[in-house]
């Protein structure tokens, strides 16, 4: 297993739309290999999701571990909710985005259709955290980022203090 480089607020590739996967692909050992990969890169990060966008892989899967113990890893393979209901904040932040939060508005509770790591065809109904990580997710999936539900003043304060740290980090 190896640890992927997971790409940061603005680079413009975690703009870019992810394809869907084609499900013949799911059981090769390439594929295995970079879910195990990127649930690698997640828990070193440490993170409870983590989108393919994010590691530069423009294909619709994601990996999740929402538990304590960090040991109920979910894969989320050609996601798409299907039903969602009530409304919740939930203060979140994001590994493209190190070391900023920020209150955002989900459904509370949601219903998603997907591949599993088998390329089983699943549904899910989930609420709290899980709901907040799959939806967080799935928006890096359609290019977009938590810090577009921000203001634009507020993203252009994130970037700059991502920038001044990056400035920091390199001298």
């Amino acid at each position: 297993m190896a640890l992927l480089p997971i790409l940061e607020f603005p680079d413009p590739r975690l703009r870019t739309v992810a394809a869907p996967v084609d499900p013949a692909r799911v059981p090769t050992p390439g594929f295995q290999r970079l879910l195990d990969d990127m649930f690698e890169t997640m828990y070193a990060a440490p993170g409870i999701g983590l989108a393919a966008s994010q590691v530069d892989v423009h294909q619709r899967f994601m990996v999740i571990d929402v538990s304590e113990e960090k040991n109920q890893p979910l894969v989320f393979i050609n996601p798409e909710i299907v039903a969602r209901e009530g409304e919740q904040v939930c203060q979140e932040g994001c590994l493209s985005v190190p070391g900023i939060f920020a209150d955002v508005t989900r459904a509370d509770r949601i219903t998603v259709r997907y591949l599993d790591r088998e390329a089983r065809p699943q549904e899910l109904r989930a609420d709290g955290l899980l709901a907040v990580c799959i939806q967080h997710e799935m928006d890096h999936l359609a290019g977009k980022l938590f810090v577009d539900y921000l203001s634009p003043l507020k993203r252009e304060m994130v970037r700059k203090k991502l920038a001044k740290q990056r400035r920091q980090a390199a001298a």
